[in-house]
């Protein structure tokens, strides 16, 4: 079939706004119960039993909203007949940086929509200082942290303010086409992911050099960059890292705009020092899930895309992902992307929602939006401060060198369950002691983490 039959053949799948969301289940018109009582009102508070990294760093959090235009960019939406014109594409960016004052001071909301009502707004607390002045001085690195579809810059404000506070400048960014008030052609997610995390790291870099004129002048250091993409966001971070997508998926894409994308035909920004890919989508039983019977060994790649990918990543996961796939999904993603070291990490029992915020109490009257966000037997505070835990080992190992780090990521076993939490009196490990380094006991339960590295 040509591609262009194959795209017309396509096309209600791809304009279809739910097709992908993070959840298919389906709407009820029992509301839930209403939320209980919880002292932990803002995402990214400690539970009791957060691993020792989850805990916020010695910084105070700014906050700023950034509107960026991207120019010249193809209009996927408005394709038509084969033909795709080019727009100014704009981009909301949810900046987040270090301030002078107390760590985990400051009050703030966000505010985002339900995907089941984009003209009603919930918000959501944070512990960040709208506006404030960046803490000068330093040059931080960077972390650009995209969402799922759909999703919004404000659905992981738990580790975007948690990372800020330990001297990463987070740059979170609303995909146009992509959010929850703004669903439109698939198209455009899977063509545009990996083009606005380039576009900005480059804006970024140019609002945060010495003398640009920006409140962000002297902050940002872009040559130390990583990607943080959940969902659709993974799919689009291992992209623009390197992994390069197989011809066969370019039908999905009116035109030729897809083929910019390919393995081999570009060559990923070099300020992309790693990757944290949570739930990424894109594997092969993810692209079948949606009922699209062709495609890669891999989905969206084949062994030669996998392999162009060069820098360390960190792979997050449900073993019963339900959206992107463990088995036939991430976890062929994890085991052949050869050159480069990676490590998984597994919540044994979670489906697909390992990453976003705790579920809003606007939600629990529709099922369909709570489903958005919650895992079923997970708490979402308790996925939280974990991924917390974890994401801050691996970006201060990868981005800052801190090779102590190491030590919280290459675990003694890899199976959490099966660790053995030995101590002498004053706490110190005794020989036999093999449980995950900053657990408490009885804590490091549920979890697996596996550790490869590139071939040689």
């Amino acid at each position: 079939m040509k591609s262009s039959h194959l795209f017309l053949s396509l096309a209600l799948l791809l304009t279809a706004p739910a097709a992908h969301a993070q959840t298919t289940a389906p709407q009820t018109t029992s509301p839930l119960p209403a939320p209980l009582s919880t002292s932990l009102t803002v995402p990214g508070d400690l539970r009791p039993d957060a691993p020792e990294l989850a805990a916020r760093g010695q910084y105070a959090v700014g906050v700023r909203t950034l509107d960026l235009v991207n120019p010249g960019q193809l209009d996927i939406v408005k394709a038509k007949d084969g033909v795709v014109p080019t727009y100014d594409r704009p981009l909301t960016v949810e900046v987040w940086y270090p301030t002078a004052g107390r760590s985990g001071s400051g009050l703030t909301t966000y505010s985002d929509v339900l995907g089941s009502a984009p003209d009603k707004p919930f918000l959501t607390r944070g512990r960040a200082n709208r506006s404030a002045p960046a803490l000068k001085g330093e040059a931080f690195p960077l972390v650009i942290l995209s969402h799922g579809y759909a999703g919004s810059r404000v659905l992981m404000t738990y580790l975007a303010e948690n990372l800020a506070s330990k001297g990463y400048v987070v740059a979170a960014i609303d995909h146009t086409d992509s959010t929850h008030g703004n669903r439109a052609a698939f198209a455009s997610t899977l063509l545009n992911r990996a083009l606005d995390d380039n576009f900005v790291i480059s804006e970024m870099a140019r609002l945060g050099a010495a003398g640009s004129g920006s409140p962000l002048s002297g902050v940002v250091n872009a040559d130390q960059t990583a990607i943080v993409g959940y969902s659709m966001g993974g799919y689009g971070a291992l992209n623009a890292a390197g992994a390069g997508y197989g011809p066969q998926m370019a039908p999905l894409i009116p035109g030729t705009g897809f083929a910019a994308r390919q393995a081999g035909n570009y060559t990923p920004d070099p300020r992309i020092k790693a990757v944290v890919a949570l739930a990424p989508w894109g594997g092969a039983a993810a692209v079948k899930g949606i009922g699209v019977n062709f495609g890669g060994k891999y989905g969206f790649w084949e062994d030669a895309g996998l392999q162009n990918l060069k820098v360390p990543t960190l792979f997050v996961v449900g073993d019963r992902d339900d959206v992107s796939w463990y088995e036939g999904g991430v976890k062929p993603l994890f085991e052949n992307a050869v050159n480069t070291e990676r490590y998984m990490l597994v919540y044994q029992n979670a489906l697909h929602n390992v990453a976003p915020n705790p579920a809003p109490a606007e939600s629990f009257a529709s099922f369909g939006d709570y489903m958005h966000y919650a895992e079923p037997a997970w708490d979402s505070a308790r996925l939280n401060n974990i991924n917390q835990h974890f994401v801050t080992a691996f970006l201060n190992l990868k981005l800052k060198g801190d090779q102590s780090a190491a030590d919280y990521l290459n675990v003694p076993v890899p199976v959490s369950n099966n660790a053995k939490y030995s101590r002498n009196a004053d706490g110190t490990p005794k020989a036999d002691d093999t449980y995950w380094k900053g657990f408490k006991d009885r804590t490091a339960r549920g979890l697996e983490l596996y550790h490869l590295m590139p071939k040689q």
